[in-house]
């Protein structure tokens, strides 16, 4: 189907709309932006100084049934591996995903270190989650500390 050339009007009317647009796209992201800065400002005001880090050996094995325990890693590591009960959500996705995460429980995201999860965490703090917690060294430290039994080490007597 042919197109028919647009009238004198629709060239204007086009032009108006797209002036406008291009004109109030920078104020709208600038102030966008600014809300941003002031809600992580506010954020890092409040924080207490982990920024919710927690390490293995804090965690009792009777705990970890309760929390919701995210996987940020991407979905080839967490196919190789992961903390059992864990759910995969690469940590650039959680906001995108933030209705799967409830508010109303402890939540734990961890990756390999604990690097990318830690970012994942402040997005959701920021965002209104009180109870995110990062764990400290990732899934390679939780390992290397027991997995699940990582607080009853730490706490057994020194065997002599």
């Amino acid at each position: 189907m042919p197109l028919t050339p647009l009238t004198s009007f629709q060239r204007l009317a086009f032009s108006a709309c797209l002036t406008a647009a291009l004109a109030w796209s920078p104020a709208v992201w600038a102030d966008n932006k600014a809300a941003a800065v002031d809600e992580m400002e506010a954020y890092l005001e409040f924080v207490d100084y982990g920024g919710g880090v927690i390490f293995a050996e804090q965690i009792p094995k009777d705990e970890w049934p309760k929390m919701m325990v995210i996987d940020a890693r991407d979905a080839a590591q967490f196919a190789k591996g992961h903390i059992p009960g864990a759910v995969n959500m690469d940590w650039r996705q959680v906001l995108a995903k933030r209705h799967t995460i409830p508010k109303n429980k402890s939540v734990l995201i961890y990756c390999n270190t604990g690097s990318l999860s830690a970012q994942a965490g402040f997005a959701l703090r920021v965002a209104g989650w009180d109870h995110v917690r990062i764990l400290q060294g990732g899934m390679e430290e939780w390992k290397a500390k027991g997995g699940f039994d990582a607080a009853a080490k730490a706490t057994a007597p020194a065997k002599h």
